[in-house]
């Protein structure tokens, strides 16, 4: 029988907590960081295990367990990793680093004059572009306005590229 090795899963879209339940049933050994997100709904607040890695599912198959996990109707692509003993460490340290109390998202990939748009907050739907990073949470966004331009200092975590 061949080794185990790690394999990162690209799922189909939102399909990562279904490849998950999936390899259960398979008893295929399976790996989904998840945070908790909170989203008020109503006066109701609601918390979701959200996947740190969206689109993505960690993997510890042998070769032998490749054509099962392909069957699934949840994966697009099964990749290879070729440094295990680094994926291993980072994985470690992503689950330990999870495990805290620490808020743990995955920072959004926003520099300096990239064209994005506000997903949460009052101006939620409006575009704008980086002006400035100011560390790693805040941004200075520019927001066009019937031809005025005005600045607002927004989190990153509000923003997406548009």
């Amino acid at each position: 029988m061949s080794p185990l090795l790690w394999h990162v899963a690209h799922t189909r879209p939102r399909r990562e907590k279904k490849l998950l339940q999936f390899c259960e049933r398979e008893k295929l050994a399976a790996s989904l960081p998840c945070f908790a997100a909170a989203h008020k709904y109503r006066g109701k607040t609601v918390v979701f295990e959200k996947p740190l890695f969206p689109g993505y599912v960690f993997l510890n198959l042998v070769a032998e367990q490749h054509d099962v996990v392909l069957q699934s109707n949840h994966l697009a692509a099964l990749l290879k990793i070729s440094d295990q003993e680094l994926f291993i460490r980072q994985l470690d340290e992503i689950n330990r680093a999870l495990k805290t109390d620490l808020e743990i998202r995955l920072a959004p990939d926003i520099g300096e004059g990239q064209r994005v748009k506000i997903k949460a907050g009052p101006l939620r739907g409006v575009e704008g572009w980086v002006e400035k990073r100011h560390g790693v949470n805040t941004v200075l966004l520019r927001l066009d306005f019937i031809g005025q331009a005005a600045a607002v200092k927004m989190d990153a975590s509000d923003l997406e590229l548009s």
